[in-house]
């Protein structure tokens, strides 16, 4: 099977980069399904671990109404808490801890 060159457009930068036909060869006899999405600038940062950008939402805290951001994008019909109102929330026991179960008493046999 030919391969030949062929550019391709890194989906985190969104530089053209080329796909070689060695790569292609490559990737053909390790049964590779899909071709590269990364230039090898940002493949190295994956690797090396960098910082992601996380998109950040400036929104209302449902307990106590201050404004703040989160680092995702809030659903609807689930309360939002800033910092402070969550580390409280953190800091209660949750219901399931508040009231031990009563132990089941056994029938006696005679």
């Amino acid at each position: 099977m030919e391969f030949s060159d062929r550019v391709l457009k890194c989906s985190d930068c969104g530089a053209e980069f080329v796909f070689t036909a060695g790569e292609q060869l490559f990737f053909h006899d390790k049964q590779f399904k899909n071709e590269p999405k990364h230039c090898k600038l940002c493949k190295a940062k994956r690797v090396r671990g960098g910082a992601r950008v996380r998109p950040e939402t400036r929104t209302n805290c449902s307990q106590c109404g201050a404004e703040t951001t989160v680092p995702f994008k809030p659903t609807q019909g689930r309360p939002v808490l800033c910092r402070s109102c969550f580390q409280q929330a953190q800091g209660k026991p949750s219901p399931a801890h508040e009231t031990a179960a009563e132990p089941l008493a056994m029938p006696e046999q005679s």
